[in-house]
């Protein structure tokens, strides 16, 4: 594989394969597989990623807003696409589009039956959401009387599953509150099925759901984060290729004497003689300022480099002072060696957040 020379995302289709077969396995031969692609399928490539998971057969695929399931139907996705968080103002573009909307309360509810009727639909598909206790969206457990009386009132639409969200399936600490969600669904969803008279998909489970939960995998399971690498545990990070490496180059390099300082508000103050690397990637491309100042690092020529100074909107400063190294050579940001996930927890926070900040002026490279 070629060196970077310059700041590029390198998606490895193979590694996506990888954890696809690798969630599958952990699944009924007739349990649905939902890949969920939202946030540019969570930094990488919404489009490339979508058509690869295609044509593996995935069932489903789910994005977070209208438009994101537009500009996979434009890209050639003809699979279903759930779309988890729609406004009623896109609700036509929902229908023009053939997209499936999640039916998340009262208003969502009679605003797309109005829209469906209006559009003269006949069982358009639709996904009811219960709240069972994420606290985020959905129904309430008293609300299927209400949902059911709605959907039986017309035949403009139809439940073609009833789903929920776990808050805490990754935390075996909070096994008991995830078991009475995965009981308070169970309960909502027999209800509302009594009530309509047929049945719909039944899906539950996201990437630690899967992987902690077979009890629960009910019809279709839904996975997000370890399509992309990540198990959310030590444990199931071995079982998981990461598909992305950011990577970058040395662009020039400065040596500095004592007191001299580094970048914006001379934020770093050096204790004495040391090698100052400049790199090609910024706050604007995601590495955010929470990065800087001796908390996030890179690796050049394998060896760890940290970032001084405050990160800058396109460039970072790193102390090489003990690595040899050139300008023009490359730098590892994060790879399937030097996780996105150590990155992350050097600034606090997650991999998910580092890898879906990356800037869409990242210059994508596929990798088959």
């Amino acid at each position: 594989m070629a060196k970077a020379q310059e700041t590029v995302l390198e998606i490895d289709l193979n590694a996506l394969t990888h954890n696809f077969e690798y969630l599958k396995s952990k699944l009924k031969e007739n349990t649905k597989f939902l890949a969920v692609v939202k946030a540019f399928a969570y930094g990488s490539d919404a489009e490339k990623i979508a058509l690869h998971l295609q044509n593996l057969d995935v069932d489903y695929f789910a994005v977070a807003y209208t438009s994101e399931g537009v500009a996979l139907r434009d890209a050639g996705i003809t699979k279903p696409i759930l779309v988890l968080h729609p406004q009623p103002v896109n609700f036509k573009t929902i229908i023009d589009r053939c997209l499936e909307p999640s039916l998340y309360n009262a208003r969502v509810l009679r605003s797309f039956i109005s829209c469906a009727e209006k559009e003269k639909q006949s069982n358009y598909p639709v996904h009811i959401k219960f709240n069972t206790g994420l606290n985020r969206l959905g129904f309430w457990e008293n609300d299927v009387d209400y949902i059911s009386s709605q959907l039986k009132s017309n035949h403009s639409i139809k439940a073609a599953s009833i789903f929920s969200h776990l808050a805490a399936s990754e935390d075996l600490n909070e096994k008991e509150f995830t078991q009475t969600q995965i009981s308070s669904f169970k309960n909502s969803a027999k209800e509302l099925i009594d009530a309509l008279g047929y049945s719909a998909m039944l899906h539950l489970c996201n990437t630690s759901g899967i992987l902690n939960y077979p009890e629960a995998h009910f019809d279709m399971v839904r996975s997000g984060i370890a399509l992309y690498g990540f198990g959310n545990s030590a444990k199931e990070n071995k079982n998981l290729k990461p598909i992305a490496s950011l990577k970058s180059v040395v662009s020039q390099i400065h040596l500095i004497e004592k007191g001299e300082t580094v970048g914006y508000n001379r934020a770093y103050k050096s204790e004495g003689f040391k090698k100052i690397a400049t790199i090609p990637i910024g706050h604007a491309d995601g590495i955010g300022r929470h990065f800087g100042n001796g908390k996030g690092f890179v690796f050049i020529n394998k060896e760890k480099a940290n970032i001084i100074g405050n990160v800058c909107m396109d460039m970072i400063m790193v102390d090489i002072t003990h690595i040899e190294c050139h300008e023009g050579d490359e730098v590892i940001i994060f790879d399937n060696q030097f996780t996105a996930e150590n990155l992350a927890e050097s600034a606090n926070t997650i991999s998910y957040e580092l890898i879906t900040s990356i800037s869409r002026r990242v210059k994508r490279k596929i990798i088959k």
